[in-house]
């Protein structure tokens, strides 16, 4: 039997416990989430987030991925704005990459509302998503995101075209004064889809930042400061291949970039002037629209929108990226934005026309193999779906 004073001295030590807990869950925010996500990348689990762009009320939808890749639904949430379709998109209502992101290190997911002109995040926690902010995208129409550290930029597509900054805190995104540049394009306040820029992203080591420009032929680069802000106007490299749109950067620092209208990927090293220096192209994929790209490992895999297969590239030591597969995969009509697990052992494809979600499991050799469709998504009508994140 325990002493009056060995049960004072066992709560004593409880007490403390639980204050020190409570302690740490008051002083770091978002621990919780951090610790879920690490728990479920050890087991092989995460999540897919997909952007519904509703233009009565825009959502993201959420699934738990099991460690086998499949997909479970697990909620909807309202990202508090609207979703928007460019002039004449013909089957990617945003004709952009990058409308959803997910930063991997804050936990924070990014989404755009085109339709209302604003930026939303969220606090990831496994497959739950919780609001944090809803603020001004910083110009008209933003179509795409990226997050580098405690930095973000958004790409304004509508009239001028901007990019504009943001600083991530708490899963919030606080504006940087001074940060918004334009891109001088000319377009309406809702562009035409191939007048548009398509993709906004950071350089590898984050100090510069990149911009595809679709119809113009054109990549724009603007070094970026200590202090997050990008210089006054860009330096423009013509692109190498008509209609650049999606690019992805590997961890060399190799930026490559798709070209629809030829579907070759050219790829290309940032240089010490903050413009881009073209390294080489791929032969063409032979497909339609080659718009969206992802990397897996040492293997870039592209989609091509109008002919419903996806292409693949090997990463080369020469940091040009070589075809591997003119088709890997075919996939359900219009395959647009691609994700992939953080293992690279699985592959996402947000198929717009048909409302599904294909889940691919990747081999160490670059082979995909189906494994699940995820139906129940709105199909393209005039409008519809755009922006994929894996957690």
């Amino acid at each position: 039997m325990s002493t009056p004073l060995k049960d004072l001295r066992l709560l004593r030590r409880a007490a403390i416990a639980v204050a020190v807990v409570g302690l740490s869950a008051a002083t770091l925010p978002f621990s919780a989430a951090s610790a879920s996500a690490s728990t479920d990348e050890a087991h092989g689990r995460g999540a897919v987030f997909v952007q519904l762009n509703f233009t009565s009320g825009n959502r993201v939808a959420a699934y738990a991925r099991a460690a086998d890749g499949t997909l479970t639904a697990a909620g909807t949430y309202d990202t508090g704005g609207l979703g928007g379709t460019e002039t004449g998109a013909p089957l990617d209502a945003l004709a952009s990459q990058g409308g959803l992101t997910y930063d991997r290190p804050g936990h924070v997911l990014v989404a755009v509302n085109a339709g209302s002109d604003t930026v939303t995040s969220f606090s990831v926690r496994g497959a739950r998503l919780d609001r944090t902010a809803v603020v001004s995208s910083g110009g008209e129409f933003p179509t795409s995101v990226t997050v580098h550290g405690d930095l973000a930029y958004v790409l304004n597509a509508g009239g001028d075209g901007s990019i504009s900054g943001f600083r991530v805190k708490y899963a919030r995104l606080v504006p940087i004064p001074g940060s918004t540049r334009s891109l001088g394009l000319g377009n309406d306040p809702v562009p035409s889809f191939i007048q548009a820029p398509a993709q906004v992203g950071f350089s590898d080591d984050g100090n510069t930042l990149i911009v595809t420009t679709k119809a113009h032929n054109t990549l724009l680069t603007f070094p970026v400061d200590s202090a997050g802000v990008p210089s006054a106007t860009p330096t423009v490299t013509p692109s190498a291949g008509a209609v650049p749109f999606s690019f992805v950067v590997d961890p060399r620092g190799t930026v490559h970039v798709t070209e629809a209208a030829t579907g070759n990927t050219s790829s290309y090293a940032v240089n010490t002037a903050g413009g881009l220096t073209l390294l080489g192209s791929s032969a063409s994929d032979g497909g339609a629209a080659l718009c969206w790209n992802v990397r897996v490992g040492r293997y870039l895999f592209g989609a091509n929108a109008g002919s419903a297969s996806l292409s693949s590239w090997r990463l080369q030591a020469d940091g040009t990226a070589a075809l591997a597969a003119p088709v890997a995969a075919t996939t359900n009509a219009g395959p647009i934005d691609l994700a992939a697990s953080r293992d690279g052992r699985f592959l996402y494809v947000q198929e717009s026309v048909a409302g599904t979600l294909g889940v691919y499991a990747v081999s160490s050799h670059g082979h995909l193999h189906r494994i699940q469709t995820v139906t129940g998504l709105p199909a393209f009508s005039a409008g519809g779906m755009e922006g994929l994140a894996a957690a």
